[in-house]
């Protein structure tokens, strides 16, 4: 059984169905479904193919991300970055029916000096010729709950990685990178995907750390126009409330039945600190300096609470750069399945519209 809890006082159970498709079939069904779906699972993993310009990059067991970039694209956008190195070692944790996998590496913070996991899935396309001199979005997705010691967007049951197969294949979807790593650093408190004084800086991981590793090991936009994130509950603050603060650095956010407001125990004694991660605050700055312009998408299920707190953000805050917008999910609960059914719906073609696609080789 996998506990899904939401942020703070609000808590939901929910089954994998992974398990509970386990728990049906039984037997030599099992066996033979178990055999499919972890077949590889522990072995290295290598993602894509660098181009034949790219610069050999170093193997290491930890990423320290912060190598120089190749001095050229190889595919002629200025805006295309080859991986830096060093590269990460990559395990297999799930396998994909069109044979992609989610793997999971292990990486040392070299600006927060946390040291954490963190899974990543490519789609088919990164692996394609005619694609290996391009670039790839990335979509950084985050958990709710205690966000520790996984990352439930790492369980192929919840179907994000087939959301984003399904709406490539439909054309309305970009095929997007995912990064998903741990949120918290334990699972005692949230720490609200910021440097509270005197914790472990989860707010440079999830916005330094976390985009350097990626960087290091995949071919990446230099500019914001390629990087978003999607995360659900507590998940869903932090996304949305690190695009505010770094508006230079990320785009747009898929925010799933999110809080508004920090309200981390351990803001105690630290009003200034934590107003610096208010996304209302946030945003009343980037208003006031009129731009650079970010995009949020809120999901809400019609059978959770807090839509009110969406409206009155967006009635309050989405005008000028704060570009915004409320999609709700039918008969939606706070869970992962109706937040990627809400994706599916349309969430991921409004984010695809916002950001900068791979460009397949010409001639």
């Amino acid at each position: 059984m996998h506990q899904y809890p939401p942020r703070r006082s609000r808590r939901a159970m929910w089954i994998s169905a992974a398990v509970a498709f386990a728990l049906l079939l039984g037997g030599a069904g099992f066996a033979a479904w178990k055999l499919e779906w972890f077949s590889g699972n522990g072995g290295s993993v290598s993602f894509g193919k660098a181009p034949a310009s790219a610069s050999a990059a170093p193997d290491a067991g930890k990423s320290s991300p912060g190598a120089p970039s190749p001095s050229a694209s190889p595919s002629g956008d200025p805006d295309v970055a080859l991986p830096t190195g060093p590269k990460s070692d990559f395990k297999q944790t799930a396998k994909l029916d069109d044979g992609t996998v989610i793997a999971k590496t292990r990486l040392a913070g070299a600006k927060s000096g946390f040291e954490g996991d963190v899974w990543v899935w490519t789609p088919k396309e990164y692996g394609e010729a005619k694609y290996e001199k391009s670039a790839f979005p990335v979509l950084i997705a985050l958990p709710g709950g205690n966000g520790f010691p996984s990352n439930y967007w790492s369980d192929r049951s919840l179907g994000l990685q087939k959301a984003i197969t399904e709406g490539v294949q439909a054309g309305t979807s970009l095929p997007f990178i995912v990064i998903m790593p741990v949120l918290n650093p334990d699972a005692k408190y949230y720490y609200d995907g910021a440097d509270i004084p005197g914790q472990p800086k989860m707010g440079t991981w999830i916005a330094e750390d976390v985009p350097a590793f990626t960087k290091a090991n995949f071919r990446t936009y230099k500019s914001r126009d390629g990087w978003a994130f999607m995360g659900s509950s507590s998940g869903a603050f932090v996304g949305m409330k690190t695009v505010l603060q770094y508006p230079d650095r990320f785009k747009a956010v898929i925010a799933s039945g999110g809080e508004i407001v920090p309200d981390s125990p351990l803001w105690k004694g630290h009003q200034a600190e934590m107003d610096a991660n208010d996304p209302e605050k946030l945003a009343k700055k980037l208003i006031d300096a009129n731009g650079p312009e970010v995009y949020i998408n809120f999901q809400v299920g019609t059978k959770e609470t807090g839509k009110d707190r969406m409206v009155k953000f967006q009635q309050q805050f989405g005008k000028g750069p704060v570009k915004m917008t409320i999609r709700d999910i039918q008969n939606g609960e706070h869970n992962g399945w109706h937040y990627v059914r809400g994706m599916k719906e349309g969430s991921l073609e409004w984010i695809s519209k916002v950001l900068k696609g791979p460009q397949p080789a010409t001639g």
